[in-house]
């Protein structure tokens, strides 16, 4: 049994401003000493940025010399819910308090399969309290409806408090607590409106921190000052301190690999080599998306991961023997990446030379001839563009071919996040069969490269690293 102080912070809908409201609890709390950990529902990967700006940020300004914990997700589809705890306890293990922000309206999942992937899920899971964030521009008395709707829907979900956000004055707030009074919800904070800590997005929702750093720092101090100023920080605290004890196991990369590395039919998984070969991880403004856990397993698999930045670096690292580029905004910086043409050339002549990687989303992009005109590596026959289409889903697919990452046959489950179109979209060897919601063919196939649109969390199949890293033994110094 291990006790995590814990709270996930949900709203009825998006828009609400959990995202804002939730760096800056966690900037508040850092901001007193206290280890923050921070996780998100859902395959985003924008906000665990700023909650890991967040809270080093604030940590820092308070004086206390602290390396962050990375932000982690928390997705039932893309993981499994059997899977939600051990990585919630891997993530928050020795943490002060783990703060949740959830993803959309608080019972809203996966379409069509009930409340899987919801944040009402997760909180069930994890047997935390919920704070709504309750966006109460438009509304007085009617909030009390809305807040016992909410509190009332699912007994097994525990909505324990409430955090009135963008009210209008005094005024407003007053009738909004007056009208609260009788719900058998706390209010724990009343936020004002405040333009002036908005983050800008674009076209796939925020702009990530790695491309506004030095704004983003001034835009959580200032929500950290908001919610100092607004919430009940003691109250919350000890809300998430009533949170129980949780049981089972804590997720372990190493354990995982060692499971996955045996040779257990269509695992596709191999023992660490025992020199360690250097996997190269794209990184910078142009490749911001992640999951930590990705970098933890290809260490426990007896990779040296080192991070280049694409937009900067003109070289791979030194004895790179596998590479790995997740997704992000290359067609904001397409002609800064076409730029540096001794990158793209390295890249090429890594793929040629038959070294693995694995490329997704952003990654397909960088790897194509061409990205809306501008001269990409050329390692696959295909050209990107931007488009105005938005693709956005779960898929559930299956590995068409053997690669450098996955064995034919290997299911997995993915998420697809972008608004650009690739042509052809899936080479003579596809990457994968998507068999639902709808079945097709996807990605490429080639060699030992493995490229596709889909993002999958290597969590639930631990396997592909263990394979992907035992490919790149041939290169291990």
């Amino acid at each position: 049994m291990v006790s995590v102080p814990r709270l996930v912070i949900a709203a009825p809908a998006s828009g609400s401003g959990k995202t804002t409201v939730t760096a800056g609890l966690m900037a508040a709390f850092a901001e007193r000493g206290l280890d923050v950990s921070p996780h998100k529902v859902g395959p985003d990967y924008i906000d665990p940025g700023y909650h890991a700006l967040a809270i080093s940020s604030a940590a820092s300004s308070a004086g206390r010399a602290r390396t962050a914990r990375p932000g982690r997700n928390l997705d039932a589809f893309l993981c499994g819910p059997e899977r939600i705890a051990p990585l919630f306890l891997h993530g928050a293990a020795g943490c002060d308090l783990a703060l949740v922000e959830g993803v959309m309206g608080l019972f809203d999942g996966a379409a069509g399969q009930g409340e899987l992937a919801s944040t009402a899920q997760v909180a069930k899971v994890l047997r935390a309290p919920v704070v709504l964030v309750v966006d109460a521009s438009s509304q007085s008395r009617s909030v009390a409806a809305l807040v016992h709707g909410f509190a009332s829907w699912d007994p097994e979900v525990r909505v324990a408090g409430v955090i009135l956000n963008k009210v209008g004055s005094d005024r407003h707030e007053a009738m909004l607590r007056e009208a609260l009074q009788g719900c058998g919800v706390p209010v724990f904070g009343a936020l004002r409106r405040a333009r002036a800590v908005r983050a800008p997005s674009r076209h796939l929702g925020l702009v990530p921190v790695a491309e506004r750093h030095a704004e983003a720092v001034d835009s959580v101090a200032a929500l950290a000052a908001r919610v100092r100023e607004g919430c009940d920080l003691d109250g919350l605290l000890a809300l998430a301190r009533s949170a129980p004890p949780l049981s089972g196991p804590v997720w372990d990369p190493a354990e995982e690999i060692r499971r996955a590395a045996e040779p257990v039919p269509g695992a596709g998984g191999r023992a660490a080599p025992r020199a360690r070969p250097v996997v190269a991880v794209a990184g910078g403004a142009a490749f911001t998306f992640s999951y930590a856990e990705h970098t933890e397993l290809l260490t426990a698999a007896g990779a040296r991961v080192v991070p280049f930045d694409p937009l900067r670096d003109e070289r791979l690292p030194e004895g790179t023997g596998g590479l790995v580029i997740g997704g992000g905004f290359p067609e904001v910086y397409a002609p800064e990446l076409s730029a540096n043409e001794p990158l793209r050339a390295a890249v090429a002549g890594l793929a040629a030379s038959g070294a693995p990687i694995a490329a997704e989303c952003a990654g397909l992009l960088y790897l194509a001839r061409s990205l809306d005109g501008e001269p990409m590596c050329g390692v696959l026959a295909a050209e990107a563009r931007m488009s105005e289409r938005l693709t956005l889903g779960y898929r559930e697919a299956v590995a068409v071919a053997d690669t450098a990452l996955a064995a034919a046959g290997t299911r997995v489950r993915g998420h697809e996040f972008h608004r650009t179109a690739i042509e052809p979209g899936a080479g003579p060897e596809p990457a994968w069969g998507v068999v639902r919601p709808e079945r097709r063919t996807e990605g490429f196939a080639q060699g030992d490269v493995h490229a596709s649109y889909l993002h999958v969390h290597w969590a639930s199949v631990p396997g592909v690293a263990a394979r992907f890293v035992g490919r790149c033994a041939p290169w291990a110094g």
